[in-house]
């Protein structure tokens, strides 16, 4: 979440970079202004009730010294009076920070300068696009076709187990996911990312700290029983392993990549784009996580920009890098970079990736700091980046590798698969 500091310190600039996402934060600020001044005052009022005190206790050990016990007993009467007042004033004021924190976490990040202007995904600027093919010729069939063709991927048995939007694999389509899952996670590794692997139900306060909760509940599948949810990306557990934690600068950078399911409720999508494996409830993704120096992050983001370019290269896809509009942004970032690839069936784009820097809109709600070379304890940036996501990847090397005699598998995933083609 944003601090204090960066809403109070300029205010206008606070409106004017909210407004690039679309969001009208003066009224909000006003009432973190309104708030941030009652505590400010409630505080001055029990520092000084706190004060007196201190002072009247020093004046009862003299007067008592003195034998004046009924004097004594007077300034006692006026400190219990003190007391009340000042439990009272806490109370107040332990209201009044509560309300305060409650509105700063309604407004988003700010969105970096160099954040394009827009309100939807037609605002977003292409940065990069490889120069492959866009075209197939003769018939092309789109990936559910295929998966039928193949008996690859059984979608309506996924309807039967659970409900629409959870397939089931099979065969050399389960064998496809996991040689991508292990690809993935290898070139991560051989990057330098340490692997873990997380639990995939989380807590409220795992939720928070990334910023699903209380923005994204909604989109979350929650075991109310146990008050936990299930995860929407490794994102949220894998950050969340250095909430609460001081690290030292020698740690930094952090770099971290996890293969976990992801469930989304995706409440709300309807038509074309969620036939097959466009959207689903369930399905795999590999992440990659970094906690940086702010000094050293938008270096660190070019850098895993560059890397997941690399994974999509390798699996030889035709793809397009775009910087998102502020319209289109997600509520916790600064910068975003989507990667779509392109489906030579379907005659779309499908993103399979976005690659983000938080700044320290997240550190700020995990409490996750570094202390600097003089021993000042600063605030962390967080970054994060699928790497990728294997629905809309798998749908676009289906579709876009078939040829009469088979689906051809890329060369860099064969040693995984242990075969070239699906027939």
């Amino acid at each position: 979440m944003l601090t204090l500091k960066q809403i109070r310190g300029d205010k206008q600039h606070a409106i004017e970079r909210l407004a690039v996402k679309g969001v009208d934060a003066a009224p909000i600020i006003a009432k973190i202004e309104e708030l941030d001044d009652l505590r400010k005052s409630l505080q001055a009022q029990v520092d000084n009730l706190l004060a007196e005190q201190n002072k009247a206790a020093k004046q009862i050990g003299a007067l008592m010294g003195q034998g004046k016990r009924d004097e004594a007993e007077e300034v006692k009467a006026r400190v219990s009076a003190m007391k009340e007042q000042s439990k009272a004033l806490a109370e107040q004021m332990n209201n009044a920070v509560e309300e305060l924190n409650a509105q700063i976490v309604l407004l988003p990040n700010f969105p970096n300068e160099i954040v394009p202007e827009g309100r939807t995904a037609e605002d977003n600027l292409v940065v990069k696009q490889s120069d492959d093919s866009l075209e197939m010729e003769g018939d092309v069939l789109p990936h559910w076709e295929l998966a039928a063709k193949y008996d690859i991927i059984d979608f309506e048995l996924g309807v039967k187990l659970t409900g629409a939007g959870f397939p089931v694999y099979k065969g050399k389509g389960a064998r496809l996911q996991r040689a991508l899952i292990n690809f993935f996670v290898d070139r991560n590794t051989e990057a330098g990312y340490l692997e873990v692997e997380p639990p995939i139900m989380v807590n409220e306060a795992s939720g928070f700290g990334t910023g699903q909760l209380p923005d994204k509940e909604g989109q979350m599948y929650h075991a109310t029983a146990d008050n936990f949810y299930m995860i929407p990306t490794a994102e949220v557990p894998v950050t969340n392993i250095y909430r609460d934690e001081i690290v030292d600068i020698k740690q930094l950078p952090i770099a971290m990549t996890a293969y976990t399911p992801c469930f989304r409720r995706e409440a709300g999508s309807y038509g074309k784009d969620v036939r097959g494996l466009n959207r689903l409830h369930q399905f795999d993704k590999v992440e990659i996580v970094r906690i940086e120096r702010p000094e050293d992050s938008y270096a660190a983001l070019d850098g895993m920009v560059a890397h997941v370019e690399s994974l999509v290269k390798a699996l030889g896809l035709p793809y397009r890098i775009l910087r998102l509009c502020g319209g289109d942004m997600s509520f916790t970032s600064a910068l975003t970079y989507d990667f779509e690839v392109y489906s030579k069936a379907q005659k779309r784009w499908l993103e399979v990736s976005s690659v983000s820097n938080f700044e320290t809109f997240q550190a700020n709600r995990l409490k996750l700091r570094y202390r600097d070379e003089n021993k000042k304890i600063q605030l962390a940036h967080t970054l994060n980046g699928s790497s990728l996501a294997l629905p809309r990847i798998v749908a676009a090397l289906l579709e876009n590798n078939q040829t009469p005699e088979g689906i051809r598998i890329p060369e860099a995933l064969q040693k995984y698969t242990g075969f070239d083609i699906i027939k």
